[in-house]
């Protein structure tokens, strides 16, 4: 019986979470300058089903629903990276960008927006950006990948390489944040503080998401034994040095994705796991679906803020996430000290 409560439980958070972030999407369609009512809004979507475009509400629905659907991958993405990365590491603190990846990106971005100017290698260059600073850190922490002496021991000393790199990396973005010109300079800090108006079609991106996460489905409960039993993880049938190096992988690669749609969006890939693990238990196998989901829409929530409370400006969707952010980690901190 408690395992069948377990069972209904979890299908009920689901399905909870799936409701959310339809919704979140659903308003994020009617919400802006023009609203749509929610008659207007059914049409509308039987014309973009049609692909007919010809009335003003099809239009705004066309763009609305693509900005939406982008900045919920991207903080599915940003939300798997942040369980993967505070698993991998553990600590508390972790998120997607505490190695240095975000770093790599705005490295690779930066230069292509200040050499060559902006387009679709901007894109490219970040993801290549923080890959290449997830290869080198791969290299440079090698041994500790192998799962030799217990997790606890390893994890310090790869998150020191992670901030190593990472301060090399803030070293170039500031030297090339100080020969920029004013006309590239915007744009550069833009970037960086992360925003989703000027987003390209992200397919790739979806595949991404959808596979890690299917994958890491398949290993949440290794995780849960590495997790809770770091000591013991490898007598307990996990090998712990395959699983490290699979974790890592696959939150550079979520980071780097995550990074080269939208910049270098803070807080999402920290607060929501957090917020999950503290509302929901530790459990991988729960973990994994609702922090994605939950990610996802948070960062269609605070998307739409950015576009809505001072239009026609639209803020960087960077700065809502962290306005947002810092209060709710500060209450989070408050309940797990009452606890």
């Amino acid at each position: 019986m408690p395992q069948l409560m377990t069972a209904r439980r979890a299908i009920a958070l689901l399905t909870a979470m799936c409701l959310l972030s339809l919704l979140s999407i659903l308003f994020a369609c009617i919400t802006g300058s023009v609203s749509l009512s929610w008659a207007e809004l059914i049409g509308a979507f039987q014309d973009v089903l049609r692909g007919q475009n010809t009335s003003l509400a099809s239009s705004v629905l066309d763009l609305r629903l693509f900005r939406a659907l982008c900045a919920f991958v991207t903080g599915a993405t940003l939300a798997l990276s942040g369980v993967l990365m505070q698993a991998l590491l553990r600590n508390p603190l972790a998120d997607p960008y505490v190695l240095g990846l975000s770093g790599g990106a705005s490295v690779g971005a930066l230069s292509v927006i200040l050499f060559v100017g902006a387009g679709a290698l901007v894109d490219l260059a970040a993801f290549g950006g923080a890959m290449s600073v997830a290869a080198l850190l791969f290299a440079l922490a090698y041994r500790d990948f192998r799962g030799a002496g217990s997790a606890e021991g390893s994890a310090p000393l790869l998150l020191l390489t992670g901030v190593i790199v990472a301060a090399g990396c803030g070293a170039v973005v500031t030297l090339l944040l100080s020969i920029a010109p004013d006309q590239s300079l915007r744009g550069m800090v833009f970037w960086m503080i992360g925003d989703l108006s000027n987003t390209q079609p992200r397919y790739l991106a979806w595949a991404i998401w959808l596979g890690v996460a299917g994958l890491m489905l398949l290993k949440s409960r290794a995780i849960n034994i590495a997790a809770m039993h770091a000591d013991n993880a490898r007598a307990l049938g996990v090998n712990v040095g395959a699983l490290r190096k699979l974790l890592f992988v696959c939150a550079a690669l979520l980071t780097a994705s995550a990074v080269s749609t939208a910049g270098s969006i803070g807080f999402v890939g920290l607060i929501i796991p957090h917020a999950c693990r503290f509302k929901f238990g530790p459990d991988h196998r729960l973990l994994i679906p609702l922090a994605s989901l939950g990610g996802g829409a948070f960062l269609v929530f605070a998307d739409t803020l950015a576009r809505t409370v001072a239009a026609p400006h639209q803020l960087p969707v960077g700065v809502i996430t962290a306005l947002i952010g810092v209060p709710v980690f500060l209450f989070q901190l408050h309940q797990l000290r009452r606890r």
